[in-house]
Order: structure tokens, then sequence, then C-alpha cells
């Protein structure tokens, strides 16, 4: 109850949502040329620097407009975040253009609009293409094409700063079970959909999840989709399989789509299959991880989990440190909460085995410790989150609230996390006590 998820939450729900409110800013470039010549000449240059200059304004509307549906983000009442506010700020050097991108829209039967960029381009180009088509005589208006055109701009300088997201909430091992139970849901929503003439199809499909959390909703989603997502393959599974068995080896076995049996784990050594009613809660608190791994991660993504160590022996916590390890090194960002003494031990030996000293590779050898497992210090920001004294926005004094404290972390000596040292030490008293009392 001190807010971590709170805040894993919040900040999944803006890079999952908020860099798409781009189009619902009032923030106006002026770059009319482009827009006459888009729609008189059919292709013009747009003014990336213009763009540029507004990228503050852009970025503290967006967060305004974020901080209103916080709400719908944790299905709550909007009573309790009447005194809310979301703000990033960032420094504007980590914001460039993708050396190339090319997006496209259809904007009726007939129009079609494309922005680009080519490696060898040193701004971004839109075109406006005008398909024939007799039985379209709807004309497209420039105000409609400025606001998609901002909107494309935006959202790529956005992207080149903020992570896509894929989180894994604390309730996946319930959407694991019941995935079939929410596929007869959606199924009931389609058909009442089908039989109902006035229902908004938008609000009812918006009404079936407005429960739960956006990433319980996501959580859910994904879990739904895993036979579709398993046609893809992830750059782990194209460049580092040996990731994938680090994996397999933390469940202990493997995940296998079946034809018409739906997800199934096969334990490592033995032909039997159990669904995920029959296997442990383990296995079906991972699943969603295992298959973002193997089906979706790319480099750049920010991985979320909501306490990793759920339903995990200690010995696999420790694993799953590792694992973690690795894919930062591989470009994956990793975001955890959590509330376990043994990944933090874990990521402490893994930080101070990274450093030049002779005697560390006799340690890392009899313990079975990889090199591509090792942490620099400066890869890592652990925060505690705890009851502290903050200055608040306009506030003479220190008020006495929930927030999070940054730990100290060095190479040497790792991470210092005094709530965990405490716990620990007073137990090893408590039992020394016990032992020695007499």
């Amino acid at each position: 109850n001190t807010g971590k998820t709170y805040a894993t939450y919040a900040l999944y729900g803006f890079l999952s949502s908020g860099r798409y409110m781009s189009s619902m800013q009032k923030i106006q470039v002026k770059d009319d040329n482009c827009i006459d010549n888009l729609t008189q000449k059919g292709s013009g240059d747009i003014s990336i620097e213009k763009y540029f200059e507004k990228i503050d304004s852009i970025l503290k509307n967006v967060c305004g407009n974020y901080t209103k549906s916080l709400s719908r983000i944790f299905a709550s009442s909007p009573d309790k975040f009447t005194d809310t506010k979301f703000n990033i700020s960032i420094n504007k050097k980590n914001f460039s253009l993708p050396n190339k991108f090319k997006q496209n829209f259809r904007l009726g039967e007939s129009i079609r609009l494309s922005v680009s960029k080519d490696e060898n381009d040193t701004t971004p180009r839109a075109s406006l293409v005008q398909e024939d088509n007799e039985d379209d005589e709807n004309e497209i208006s420039q105000g409609l094409i400025k606001r998609i055109v901002y909107d494309i701009v935006v959202r790529t300088l956005f992207d080149s700063v903020f992570p896509k997201p894929f989180i894994a909430s604390v309730e996946r091992t319930g959407a694991a079970i019941f995935r079939k139970e929410l596929d007869f849901a959606r199924n009931r929503l389609l058909e009442k959909m089908k039989t109902e003439e006035k229902i908004d199809p938008m609000e009812l499909l918006y009404s079936a999840h407005e429960d739960y959390p956006l990433p319980v909703t996501h959580n859910v989603d994904f879990t739904r989709d895993v036979e579709g997502i398993n046609k893809k393959s992830s750059f782990l599974a194209t460049d580092h399989p040996d990731v994938l068995d680090d994996f397999s080896n933390i469940i202990g076995g493997k995940y296998k789509i079946g034809k018409n049996q739906g997800v199934s784990y096969q334990p490592r050594g033995k032909s039997i299959r159990l669904n995920m009613g029959e296997s442990s809660s383990s296995v079906r608190s991972m699943l969603n991880v295992g298959f973002y791994l193997r089906h979706v991660a790319q480099r750049g993504d920010l991985l979320m989990i909501d306490e990793p160590e759920l339903n995990l022996h200690p010995e696999n916590q420790r694993r799953i440190a590792r694992l973690f390890a690795r894919l930062v090194n591989l470009g994956i960002k990793v975001f955890i909460t959590t509330h376990s003494d043994y990944i933090i031990k874990e990521l402490n030996a893994l930080i101070m085995l990274k450093q030049n000293k002779p005697y560390l590779n006799e340690i890392k050898q009899e313990y079975e410790f990889k090199d591509e497992e090792l942490l620099s210090s400066k890869k890592i920001k652990v925060y505690i989150a705890k009851e502290n004294l903050v200055k608040l926005e306009g506030n003479q004094r220190r008020t006495r609230c929930q927030t999070l404290v940054p730990a100290n972390i060095t190479q040497e000596q790792g991470i210092e996390v005094p709530s965990f040292d405490e716990t620990i030490n007073r137990m090893n008293e408590i039992e020394e006590a016990i032992l020695w009392g007499e």
C-alpha cells in the first residue's frame, strides 16, 4: 500500500495511450504552405522545425489531457482524481526523427494521405493521392488534412523518446486461466451488437472492460489473442534463442499452441500437455511474459512487470533477475515493482561482478554467471516507495506523503535498500536470540 502499482499503472497508461493524444491538442503550428501544396499540387515538405519548437507546449497539453483520463485508466471515480496532476519533462536533446519512416492514411474511398521520410531526406514529406473513383464525391477539408499531418509528425517525435510498453499486471494469473470465459463474454457482446439496432458499439465494447484498470484490460486482450500472436517472431526468437531457453528454465517447460486446443504447457522432458487450469500458478503467471518474449519483443521496448516474483520459487526469482539483466543488455528496458529480496540481491551480484578484479572470474565460473548477464550500475535505477517529507507545489513547508525515494547504487556494493535490510536484520536478531539467548 505504498503506491507502487499506482505509479506503474499511471506510467503505463501514458506510454500506451498518452502519446497518441496529439490530435486532441490545441497547439497549432503554422505550416499552411505544406497544406496548400498538398491540396493543390498533391505533395509538400513539412517544416519539422516548427513542430519541434512547440514540443514543450505539445507535451504539456498531452499530459493535461492524460490527467483528465486517469479515472478511466484506473477504472475509478473521477472524484478521486480531482487534485491529480500527471506531468513529464524531458530533455529536448533526446528528441530525434528516425532515419526513415512511412505512414499511410485512407481518407474516404479514393484519397490516400502518406507522410514519409527516407534516409537521404532532411525533412519529412507529405503526399496526397486522389484515386479515380466516380462514386466518391466527398472532398477532404484542409483542416482534417492538417490535423492528420500534425498528428503523424508529433507521434513520430514522441516515438523517438517514449518506448512502446508491454505490461504484465498482478492479475495476469487469473487472465491466463479464465481466457475461455473472457472469449465467451466478448462473443455475447458481439451478438448483442447485432441484435440491438440503437446500441452504440464503441460504448458497449468499452463498458465490457470499464471495471478493470487499463493494464488489466490489455492483459486480458493479449491473453485472449495468443493464438494470433503465436504467428509472429520477436528479435529474441530470431537472434537470441538462448534467452528463450533461460525463460524455459524458469517455468520448467514450454508453452504450446495446439490446433483447436488453445494454449497448453509441456513440462521439460515429458510428452504430457497440461491446460492452464491444470498447470501451476507460476506457469500461469508467466504466460503473457513468455509470449511477449518469443513473439512480440523488439529492441527499445519497455517491459513492465508488477511483482515478477509472483508464485515463483526463490531460485526462479534469482533466475528471472538474470533474465532481466540480459534483456537490458540487449536493448529492452525493464520496469518492475517488487517485494523480493532475492531479486534485489541477485541484481546486486550482477552489478558487483561487473568489475575488473581477477578473483571475480573464479566466482563467475563457480556460480555459473554469464558475462552477458552482468550489469553496469549506470543501467539501473531503484526507487523505494515510502512515506517521506516532500515539498509540494505551492507549499512553503514540506508535507509527509507517499513518494519514491532513489536508492544508492554503486558498482562496488550494488543497491542499498534499507527497508529490506532492516527487516532481514531484525529476523536474524530474533533467530539468534532464540538459539543463543541462554
